[in-house]
């Protein structure tokens, strides 16, 4: 006599079509974006709308105004929690539960499904833990856990965001290797879990049956993940080692004295503890010309 059924096996194929969906709508949507407005320090060093000097300095003001732009959205917090944090915990919960209730056989059969299934979970747990540091440094301002103490600000996102990939002021240390090595495996491992997660979520849904149907929509995953790995890729070299720290903190500051003044600077420098680069005749030049304001408060 077999037992009653649990919330889980009564549900499972919804359970499973759910899951390969949040990955995809809104999770895998929000990597596409994520990583091209990163990768935004390298391809905004063609920015025409930029008048800077350098293709470097380019680059650095584009990712600025693309990280203001997303700061300044509103209902950002509500944005955040049900259309990122509550699919993700979805995602991963049901994630682990499919996994630990599946399993492969690699071993045994080292066919290239098989294996492609066993990186799937593996990949998952890796981008699972990335994510959690990421956010963790990035966004809870855990800067114990960053190379140097670097605590990011998108009031100054390249210059923070290099320093806090390789060591405190952009230079160099070991722990900056060993989170920028984290950094490649993380995304990596993202892009591949999105890119074959893809593929899978369309046998789950039913939408490619036969094997030709199968091998030409793993095409369009193929060539679809490598864009976005490209973009990753690129996005982390930028940091890495094209944002001179002191030139973009220049930048940066021109910006904000540009857009709220130069005493907001003066509160922003105090704030983070930053060293000034902006001289004060360039202060004064940028502060002629008008800024919207008001200024947000520097909790926000």
């Amino acid at each position: 006599m077999s037992g009653e059924q649990t919330f889980f096996e009564r549900n499972y194929f919804l359970l499973r079509r759910l899951h390969s969906l949040s990955g995809i709508v809104p999770i895998g949507m929000f990597l596409i974006m994520h990583l091209t407005t990163n990768s935004s320090v390298v391809w905004g060093a063609i920015n025409s709308r930029e008048l800077h000097d350098t293709a470097m300095d380019r680059g650095v003001a584009t990712f600025q105004h693309e990280v203001s732009f997303i700061n300044n959205l509103p209902l950002l917090l509500l944005i955040e929690i049900f259309g990122l944090w509550l699919p993700i915990a979805f995602h991963a919960i049901f994630g682990v539960y499919f996994a630990m209730s599946g399993s492969n056989n690699v071993a045994r059969y080292a066919y290239q499904g098989n294996k492609r299934y066993a990186l799937q979970r593996l990949t998952g747990y890796v981008g699972f833990v990335f994510i959690l540091y990421h956010v963790a440094t990035l966004r809870w301002g855990w800067s114990w856990l960053t190379p140097g103490g670097t605590q990011w600000s998108h009031y100054f996102a390249s210059s923070t965001l290099a320093a806090a990939l390789k060591g405190s002021g952009g230079e160099w240390s070991f722990a900056g290797v060993i989170v920028s090595l984290g950094y490649f495996v993380g995304v990596t491992s993202l892009v591949f879990h999105f890119a074959n997660g893809l593929w899978t979520a369309a046998i789950t849904w039913g939408l490619t049956v036969s094997e030709k149907s199968q091998q030409q929509w793993g095409r369009v995953c193929a060539a679809l993940g490598a864009g976005v790995m490209l973009a990753g890729w690129s996005a982390l070299f930028g940091f890495v080692f094209l944002v001179d720290h002191d030139r973009a903190v220049a930048v940066e500051e021109q910006m904000v004295v540009e857009k709220y003044g130069p005493e907001y600077l003066e509160k922003l420098r105090e704030k983070y503890d930053l060293e000034p680069e902006m001289q004060a005749s360039a202060i004064r030049d940028a502060a002629d010309r008008p800024y919207p304001g008001p200024a947000p408060k520097l909790d926000d």
